[in-house]
């Protein structure tokens, strides 16, 4: 009988203990503060605003708005692709070529994806599924969040990170956790390490069903509502357009030198010296902000670009259309070409131009142009269409620019026409002609407007020969015609490409 009621009274304190440590649990992981609480997020709706024509400048590839399970992130796998089981399609709801875009999810009654245990208590709970809504364009026309295929993910829920070291880290934004009940943890803030899902994040419990969590409140909240607002975030990236325009002419020199000594990518894969640059070109942008002179400005931005080996660098500037004009109008009726061997010689002779008139042939090899070499003058001329990444694209330009003059200009040409060895000397008048300009054009022999992207063709030796007319059209056409394309050439056994 005594031991009978040892175990009844054993029995009865640990009645009392249980609650008890319980209750320590829960005031060690404190409820998040809840705002709007409906009873849980029903429907995600929101904005997506772009300064960066991610749409536009690559003539509109499929655009979605996808929900994503974010358990890779949280596992600090930065390379996996998020399974397609794993992603919700969005519905854009508004032209997705006109900025802010908008866009809506609908939350599956359960979530797609793999919960994870972050409430850092040691104890193995059933976790939260933690998600985020990712825009993007796809150049395969899926519907899916690829890495391999999408074009663009700069456009998301969460604020990533500036820092590069750091660059896959959360540091702001919004994400969409669901928890199965209410005893599961999430982190209420980043700690003093700053980063999220590390040991030192305080944590918060949640309940059940979906909420919002907004990482930009300290500490984090949630929002509850049936239908809650998620804006998607243009993440910062080199494509952003800078904004000078309150800043004088110096003041926007030195900041856009700031930035390219920060952001540009081959600084030193192009041996480009900044400083340098900036001692060179500074007192030119402090003369013409003195003077007012926005002519000058431009001229001198028109400079610092060319000095940049880079045919992806370049600026608009409407105040030197005049000088081109004026330096390329006039020709001599030729354009020229350079042979293997060093010589140049003409490739085009316009019917009736000043140097046909002259006597110059088809195929004459030029040798001087007003007493100097093809070589000399190409390093005195300005040649509009710099700058360039390679020395041959350089070379081609110089070439069309060596016989380009201001219309009704003395032009001393010494050449040799084709089968003879004799110098010839004549002294020709530039006139306003373009036809031996657009002949030298890389444009020459383009593909007419309304070409398909992508054409190909069987020659007479059995091989395919493939034209690729741009790499700026629609992409999701360019890849099914390129499929299609090596489809026709395996079943109809081509040899080759």
């Amino acid at each position: 009988m005594p031991s009978k009621r040892v175990f009844f009274l054993v029995l009865l304190l640990l009645s009392f203990v249980v609650p008890v440590f319980a209750q320590g649990e829960d005031e060690d992981m404190p409820m998040a503060d809840i705002t709007n609480d409906e009873g849980g997020v029903q429907v995600i709706q929101g904005s997506v605003e772009y300064t960066v024509g991610f749409l536009t400048d690559f003539n509109r590839g499929d655009t979605s708005v996808v929900l994503i399970d974010n358990s890779l992130y949280v596992d600090r796998d930065f390379i996996s692709p998020v399974p397609a089981a794993y992603q919700v399609i969005g519905e854009i709801t508004s032209d997705v070529y006109v900025s802010p875009f908008t866009y809506q999810v609908n939350l599956p009654i359960m979530p797609r994806g793999e919960a994870r245990d972050v409430d850092n208590d040691g104890e193995e709970d059933a976790g939260v599924v933690i998600m985020s809504v990712v825009g993007y364009t796809n150049f395969r026309g899926g519907p899916f969040w690829d890495t391999d295929y999408e074009y663009s993910t700069g456009f998301t829920s969460t604020q990533g990170s500036t820092d590069f070291e750091f660059r896959h880290d959360v540091v702001g934004g919004k994400m969409i956790i669901w928890a199965p009940d209410d005893e599961q943890g999430f982190p209420a803030g980043f700690g003093e390490d700053g980063f999220l899902f590390t040991e030192d994040d305080p944590i918060m419990r949640v309940p059940a069903g979906y909420s919002v969590v907004n990482l930009d409140d300290e500490p984090f909240t949630l929002d509850r509502s049936i239908v809650a607002t998620v804006d998607l975030i243009e993440q910062e990236q080199s494509l952003q357009p800078a904004d000078y325009t309150d800043l004088s002419y110096s003041e926007a020199f030195d900041a856009l030198i700031e930035q390219m000594r920060n952001e540009y990518a081959f600084t030193e894969l192009k041996g480009i010296d900044w400083d340098a640059l900036y001692e060179e070109f500074a007192p030119r942008f402090a003369e013409a902000e003195e003077n007012n002179d926005p002519v000058a400005y431009q001229f001198a931005l028109r400079d610092f670009t060319w000095a940049i080996p880079d045919g992806h660098v370049g600026a608009s500037l409407p105040l030197t259309n005049s000088a081109f004009f004026e330096e390329t109008d006039g020709g001599l009726g030729i354009a020229i070409r350079e042979l293997d061997d060093g010589r140049v010689i003409v490739n085009y002779l316009v019917e009736g131009g000043p140097a046909a008139e002259a006597g110059v042939e088809l195929g004459a090899e030029i040798i001087t142009i007003n007493g100097q070499t093809v070589d000399e003058r190409a390093s005195e001329v300005n040649v509009w269409s710099a700058p360039f990444s390679l020395e041959t694209s350089r070379r081609l330009q110089e070439l069309r620019y060596v016989v380009r003059f201001p219309v009704g200009e003395q032009v001393e040409l010494v050449f040799k026409n084709p089968g003879s060895d004799e110098e010839q000397t004549a002294t020709l008048e530039t006139i306003a002609e373009r036809e031996s300009w657009s002949f030298s054009s890389i444009n020459n022999g383009a593909a007419p407007d309304g070409s398909l992207p992508i054409e190909f063709d069987i020659l007479d030796s059995g091989y395919a020969y493939v034209r690729i007319n741009t790499f700026s059209e629609y992409p999701v056409l360019m890849f099914r015609l390129w499929e299609w394309i090596i489809d026709q050439l395996n079943a109809n056994n081509i040899p080759g490409l």
